[in-house]
This record gives C-alpha cells, sequence and structure tokens, in this order.
C-alpha cells in the first residue's frame, strides 16, 4: 500500500480489498464455535482518554444525531456527537438529556419545594423525560428530603395547582451516603420502590438512583458510560470566536469530549480554539480535524488535540471535491494520517464514505482507530426528523452540513461561509429509506465488522493492528470488473 501510494495515486474504500488470513488463536473455543464474533472485542479509544466498546460515532449533522441518536449509539457501546445547528443552549440541553437518561448515581436530580404546584411537576417530566421527584426543604439538591413526588401520585390529580406537599409520600425508603451502586441496587429490589434517594447523616439528599437505570443497565451491559455510569455523548462546535461561549456550555452539561467540525481543519482559527479548549477544560477530550494529509494532522497534535478526524469530500452528500476541487481519497487519507498520528499516541476516526460494515473494516485495517458514520445511520428511527411516503418507500430527509438548506440554519461556519453575501454550496439535501431502529440496525453492523476480522485472521482489534504493524496484513487494489464481481451481479431483482 505505501509502496504504490508514492505514485501519487488516491484510493477510497471500493479500491482495495483485503487478503484473507489464518483464523486460529480465539480464546474461548465453546463460545467460538457457537458463535465466532462473540469473541472478538472491538473495544478503542476514539481519543487520548475516552474509551468505547464499539469504535463507532454518530456524526454531527442535524439530519443524523441529536438525544435520540446519541442515546442510543451509547446504549450499543458506541457514541454520539451532537450537531451545533441550533442554539447554545438547545445544544447544551441535549447534551443534558443523553446524560440523565441511565445514570448511576444522579448527582444533580432536579428537585421540587412542597410549595410546588403538580403543574412544576408537568414541567419537569416535558423537559428531562421523567417524574420521579425529590421534595426538599427549599426545593434545591443538599436541601432537607421531606418527600417524593412520582407519576402514580399525580396522574389522577386533575388540579394541578394543586401543592406538592398535599400529595408527596413522605414514607421515605433511602440509602445512606458513601453506599455502592451494587448495594443500593440490592435495596432497591428488595424494597420493590422505583426511586431511592441517597442522604447523608443529617437527612439531606446527594443522589438519587432509578429503578429503570439498573434495568437498562440489565439489558445494555456494554453501554458507554463515564465513571458516573452516565451514558458518553460528544458535542460539535466550530471556530468562531462565540464558539467559546458554546463549548463552555457544553462542558457545564457534561459533554464527555468536543468535536471541532470543520471541512478543512488546518486553519489558524482551529488551532487558536484548541490552544484556548485544552489550557480552560483540561479534563475535557478534544478532537480536532478534518484533515487528509500528515502535515495537516501534525500541526493539530503541535496545538493539542486529542483525536483527529480523517476525512474531506467522501461523505455521500458533500461535493467539497466537486466544487472545490480540494480533498482526497479517504482509505489514502487514513493510511497517511494515521501514520504520523501513531508516532504521537492520537487515535484517528475516519469520517465520511462509509456505506457498509465492509467499509468499516477496511478503514479499520488501513489505520483507524474508530470509524464516523452519517448516511449509514440517517433514516434510522433515532435520526431527528419524520418520515415521509415516496414511490411508495417509507423515508427520511437526509442533508449535507454544506448544502444550502444546512448553511441558512448555521453550519456555514464549517465552510467559512459566515457572512458571505453568496454561499457556494459543498453539500446536497436528499432523502435515504427507513432503516428501522438502531437496536437492530447497530448489532448487524457489529456482527459484520466481527466476521470481517475473523476472515482475516484477527482475534481483536488490537491484533487487527498489530498485523498491520508487522506487515502480515495483505491489500490488493482491484479493477473496476473485479469491483462489479465482488459486488451483487448477474441477477434481475435481490432482497438482502
Amino acid at each position: 500500500f505505501s509502496k504504490r501510494n508514492t505514485s501519487c495515486f488516491a484510493y477510497t474504500y471500493d479500491d482495495i480489498i483485503i487478503l484473507p488470513g489464518h483464523i486460529y488463536n480465539f480464546p474461548s473455543a465453546k463460545v467460538f464455535e457457537f458463535n465466532p464474533s462473540m469473541t472478538i472485542p472491538l473495544d478503542n479509544y476514539i481519543s487520548r482518554n475516552v474509551k468505547i466498546k464499539v469504535p463507532l460515532l454518530s456524526s454531527p449533522m442535524d439530519t443524523v444525531t441529536e438525544h435520540e441518536m446519541a442515546i442510543g449509539m451509547a446504549l450499543q457501546g458506541a457514541i454520539g456527537i451532537i450537531h451545533y445547528n441550533m442554539t447554545i443552549e438547545e445544544q447544551a440541553n441535549e447534551v443534558r438529556l443523553t446524560k440523565k437518561y441511565k445514570n448511576g448515581f444522579i448527582t444533580d436530580p432536579a428537585c421540587l419545594s412542597p410549595e410546588d404546584t403538580v403543574a412544576a411537576v408537568d414541567q419537569l417530566k416535558a423537559k428531562h423525560g421523567y417524574s420521579g421527584i425529590p421534595i426538599t426543604a427549599n426545593g434545591k439538591i443538599g436541601s432537607l428530603l421531606v418527600g417524593i413526588v412520582t407519576s402514580r401520585d399525580v396522574d389522577f390529580v386533575s388540579d394541578r395547582s394543586v401543592k406538592l406537599k398535599d400529595v408527596m409520600t413522605t414514607d421515605l425508603f433511602t440509602a445512606p451516603e458513601g453506599v455502592s451502586l451494587s448495594e443500593a441496587n440490592e435495596m432497591m429490589r428488595q424494597s420493590k420502590k422505583g426511586k431511592l434517594p441517597v442522604v447523608n447523616p443529617a437527612g439531606e439528599i446527594v443522589a438519587l438512583i432509578s429503578r429503570t437505570d439498573i434495568k437498562k443497565s440489565m439489558e445494555f451491559p456494554d453501554a458507554s458510560k463515564d465513571k458516573n455510569k452516565q451514558l458518553l455523548v460528544g458535542a460539535a462546535i466550530s471556530t468562531r470566536p462565540n464558539d467559546r461561549d458554546r463549548c463552555k456550555a457544553l462542558v457545564e452539561a457534561g459533554v464527555d469530549v468536543i468535536v471541532i467540525d470543520s471541512s478543512q481543519g488546518d486553519s489558524i482559527y482551529q488551532i487558536d480554539m484548541i490552544k484556548h479548549i485544552k489550557s480552560s477544560y483540561p479534563s475535557v477530550d478534544l478532537i480536532g480535524g478534518n484533515v487528509v494529509t500528515a502535515k495537516q494532522a501534525y500541526h493539530l497534535i503541535q496545538a493539542g488535540v486529542d483525536g483527529i478526524r480523517i476525512g474531506m469530500g467522501s461523505g455521500s452528500i458533500c461535493t467539497t471535491q466537486e466544487v472545490c476541487a480540494v480533498g482526497r481519497a479517504q482509505a489514502t487519507a487514513i493510511y497517511n494520517v494515521t501514520r504520523i498520528a501513531r508516532q504521537f499516541g492520537v487515535p484517528c476516526i475516519a469520517d465520511g464514505g462509509i456505506s457498509s460494515s465492509g467499509h468499516i473494516v477496511k478503514a479499520l485495517c488501513v489505520g483507524a482507530s474508530a470509524v464516523m458514520c452519517g448516511s449509514l445511520l440517517a433514516g434510522t428511527e433515532e435520526a431527528p426528523g419524520e418520515y415521509f411516503f415516496q414511490d411508495g418507500i417509507r423515508l427520511k430527509k437526509y442533508r449535507g452540513m454544506g448544502s444550502i438548506e444546512a448553511m441558512s440554519k448555521g453550519s456555514e461556519k464549517r465552510y467559512f461561509a459566515t457572512g458571505a453575501v453568496v454561499k457556494v454550496a459543498q453539500g446536497v439535501s436528499g432523502s435515504v429509506a427507513d432503516k428501522g431502529s438502531l437496536r437492530q440496525y447497530l448489532p448487524y453492523i457489529i456482527q459484520g465488522v466481527k466476521q470481517g476480522l475473523i476472515d482475516v485472521g484477527a482475534s481483536s482489534l488490537q491484533e487487527l493492528y498489530q498485523l498491520c504493524a508487522e506487515g502480515r496484513l495483505k491489500f490488493e487494489f482491484r479493477s473496476p470488473a473485479a469491483q462489479r464481481e465482488g459486488a451483487v451481479h448477474s441477477l434481475h431483482t435481490y432482497d438482502k
């Protein structure tokens, strides 16, 4: 691959094919005989400090990732990156909704006072999606716990102006401060309570645990979670000065990783933003990009990024290469960028051009630590937007952030077009077919990736990288005829 690349040819996923390796040394032989893919761990870092069990990210596009997609991705062991085509407060709220969805200890639960009304419970339920509200003396966390209100207390109250002191439950079952999560879970099982407040010796609430979170933990054991057992979530920002305020709000909302979203990431604007974020919020991981050359990547690494996003003009709805004549074929871009990033211990994310599990396998084989997907996830139930029918097919809108439609909503910052009298589109708007729910769709994609690793003879993602480093992972370039042969052909109709 490296020798052929010196001739200035650039290759994308369909141009290459991976040669099969020898299948051996898989752990848990009995499990392997029953289901080989169960033995293939895919966990990897997407930045220096953020590790997920499935190396997939949903793209920060306004038709792909808001809180429902971010939640769905995290539950499956991946992570979602929330787009910024919205106000600062709206984006921060999307992060909060994701972080609060599945918690171990909820350290900042919404509280109300006995003098608040049932209508206030309705408002909190509409904002946060739950109705189990601790009632404290002053309506704030850290105050004396005097009761709790659940949906059973308020569902049949016709007068929503009734004060909570008249409907709240005061016979409380609590856990002491310092209780472990496993101990708290056992207490909830025995008490059959839906909510378990955690209080200090003075009776002041310090945290809350929800029974539904225990059930979700059992259903999604591989979910991407932080040290507080909350779902991991990322969010995108641009490089404009007011994005510093956006970054601050996102950090305060609990975001785990910030992604600087720019079509051409090697700019003084991004470098200044990287330095500001790393000095102001050193505990938050930062992914820079997009880049396609080793020189671009080196500039961002020197500025202090924790991860790099690779891709320019390779997305299905992106027209940057056509309109601007700038970019690079994705497989070549990944190979060249990851070679230098690996020397500095910086993970790389392949962004764009992914239309199948096979493309994900190829991206990982040429060096990517993880893969970011847009069109692959658009059209799922969790993607923003409503379904509509056209020619009898159920569809959902999908658009590039460089389309005029998206730029009019705020994404022009990504293409350095803010304030421009004439905006040049670097993307299109279209639609994609219904893909169903992530709960069924993503396991199918993950299964395909695991099977690909089995076929190349790797028992884990780390062994795959070792094969590549030792020169034991072999590629061949495919002619157009070979590409046609490798796809479905010679059929009048077919079903997948």
